[in-house]
């Protein structure tokens, strides 16, 4: 698995985004989706990461600086035909890597809840993420979590 800086240019990149999208809209509450679409990935305060094996997509993640010590999660997604191989926990362990390199002390992500997040929660409870306050212009829901990793 290659993992590469993205710039998100890649028809492949593109679709795995809208997919990512429409599933957010679809197992959301309208009021509840924060997936970025491209434009908001292509901020300069946003680095977007694929990995592949050899030229086929396997998955997406991206970082976005919420100020010069704190880290978000965003756009994780597993192209479906890479489920269950690790691909989620590689792109997550390299941004973890990346923001302890870039001396974030915090890394925080915003997702949902029910039985289509259970995959993404699972992933990151075993990585050390924990539940906690909402963060940044979020607003707490009953179907949104929050969650933490002190780095």
């Amino acid at each position: 698995m290659d993992i590469r800086l993205d710039d998100l240019s890649c028809q492949q990149v593109q679709n795995l985004l809208a997919a990512h999208r429409a599933g957010m809209q679809k197992n959301s509450p309208p009021d509840s989706v924060y997936a970025l679409d491209l434009s908001g990935l292509s901020h300069p305060d946003v680095s977007v990461w694929t990995a592949w094996d050899e030229e086929e997509l396997m998955g997406i993640g991206a970082l976005k600086q919420l100020s010069p010590s704190t880290g978000e999660i965003k756009s994780m997604r597993t192209d479906a035909r890479h489920l269950r191989n690790g691909v989620g926990f590689a792109l997550l362990d390299h941004i973890i890597a990346v923001a302890r390199e870039r001396g974030y002390r915090r890394l925080s992500l915003e997702t949902g809840s029910g039985a289509e997040f259970e995959p993404a929660l699972t992933l990151y409870r075993k990585r050390g993420f924990a539940n906690g306050e909402p963060f940044g212009d979020y607003k707490p829901t009953d179907f949104n979590q929050f969650l933490h990793l002190d780095l």
